[in-house]
């Protein structure tokens, strides 16, 4: 290279260096003239985290667990003898749960359930993250209230009745495992949607394509699954924690409320905070209270929670007329413990949510910040608000966890006894048939102790 071109090339280089200086002064100065010193420093934080975070992120599910599976040739495994007076024994796959995940909550309600009407639950850990087990054991234990077994599905599974996924990746090491025990999926959402179409909303498709019984939370997605998976899915209905959720007549309500996770899109953060900016600048009267995650200075006052107990939780709901409760893909619960406590809740007008949230005390609006705004308003407006706070909290008092769980009861036994005489009516082909020796039967009846 001659001197001369490795002039040119340095020149060439200090000359765009220069130009990118000026083009990131400019923009953080139009960024502090428009939203001050705060949104400047947020910026240089969020630039200097992109510059240490791995390049690489951490798959919801192990590769070798994905290739380990073969569609065309599951396994069969048998279903243990029910014996009477025996309790059932289950298996249950869950992801480490943080406290106040609503994913774990509903789930260890039924566990819960399950355990105090003859059901032995034992809860098996699928970490891909190399977490903590004996911090993620305890939360279990003290939040959640559980006190079985609780180990790491790396290490295999014992034997039992019942083999329930809880989630998408925890759908591939019950596939893959060679315990004992039908094999059943616990659904609360339709999961392929937390992701960009491409090959992880792939995996999480396949799942429902795996041959378990599934049962799901309300109906939105039911129908889905079956027609376009193939998959048996029996559903119960949404519950209400009316012990912890309840109305205080003598509260003064002067505010409403969000419920603010940045990390889900499917909950709406963005569109939340743009809905509370217009109603703040139309009601400067009026308390926005905000739970869930910490969010620092925004736009416009408001009170900044954070993470609350449910016992806080129903406090800042009897303190407000109305709470903005957003989700586009299947309901949330936060709409629920809001009509328990007489608090209003405001949610985006979807099929999925009318589904399973038909109920006469949600204000329904289209997905854009006047229309929300305006429903928020309009609960606010309302002549007589304590009769409309009065009947919304009524409206749920008939929606139990405890008539969830019986339902799920009822599902479990029902396929459970279906799944034993069909395997009794194979075992009788094989018994009369004289060319097959005994110890290559498939599918063979098991018994637990």
């Amino acid at each position: 290279m001659s001197v001369q071109t490795s002039g040119d090339t340095l020149r060439s280089t200090i000359a765009q260096t220069r130009l990118q200086m000026h083009r990131r002064y400019r923009q953080l100065r139009n960024l502090w003239n428009d939203e001050g010193a705060h949104a400047v420093a947020n910026r240089l934080r969020k630039a200097a985290a992109g510059l240490l975070t791995p390049k690489t992120s951490i798959s919801p599910v192990r590769s070798a667990d994905v290739m380990a599976i073969d569609l065309l040739r599951p396994f069969q495994p048998t279903i243990p003898a029910i014996i009477s007076g025996q309790p059932l024994l289950a298996n249950w796959v869950t992801t480490p749960p943080s406290p106040g995940s609503g994913g774990h909550t509903t789930l260890f309600r039924i566990i819960r359930y399950l355990e105090a009407h003859g059901y032995r639950n034992r809860v098996y850990f699928y970490d891909v993250y190399g977490s903590d087990h004996q911090y993620y054991e305890s939360v279990v234990r003290d939040y959640y209230n559980f006190h079985g077994p609780v180990a790491n599905v790396d290490a295999g599974m014992e034997d039992a009745h019942i083999v329930m996924a809880t989630g998408w990746p925890t759908a591939y090491p019950v596939f893959n495992s060679r315990c004992t025990g039908k094999r059943f999926y616990f659904v609360q959402d339709f999961e392929p949607y937390f992701y960009p179409v491409g090959g992880t909303s792939a995996l999480a498709e396949t799942t429902y394509r795996m041959g378990f019984h599934g049962i799901n939370i309300g109906e939105c997605f039911a129908d889905k699954i079956r027609a376009e998976f193939g998959m048996r899915v029996d559903t119960f209905r949404y519950g209400c924690d009316i012990s912890q959720y309840r109305r205080s007549p003598a509260s003064s309500r002067s505010g409403i409320v969000f419920y603010a996770r940045r990390e889900s899109a499917r909950r709406g953060f963005e569109l939340g905070l743009m809905t509370l900016e217009v109603f703040a600048a139309r009601n400067p009267g009026v308390e926005i209270h905000i739970y869930g995650d910490k969010l620092g200075r925004l736009r416009f006052p408001y009170i900044d929670h954070g993470h609350v107990t449910p016992e806080q939780l129903n406090r800042i709901y009897n303190r407000c007329f109305a709470g903005l409760s957003l989700s586009f893909t299947n309901v949330s619960l936060v709409a629920l413990e809001m009509l328990a406590a007489g608090c209003i809740p405001v949610v985006n007008d979807t099929v999925q949510v009318r589904t399973d949230l038909d109920n006469p005390f949600v204000y329904y609006a289209p997905p854009y910040p006047q229309a929300l705004a305006a429903q928020l308003e309009s609960v606010i407006a309302t002549h007589d608000f304590d009769s409309l706070s009065t009947s919304a909290a009524a409206s749920v008092h008939s929606t139990t966890w405890d008539e969830s769980g019986a339902t799920v009861d009822t599902i479990l036994r029902r396929a459970l006894q279906e799944s034993a005489s069909l395997q009794s009516m194979s075992e009788s082909v094989w018994e009369s048939s004289p060319a097959t020796p005994r110890g290559n039967r498939r599918g063979a009846r098991a018994s637990l102790s």
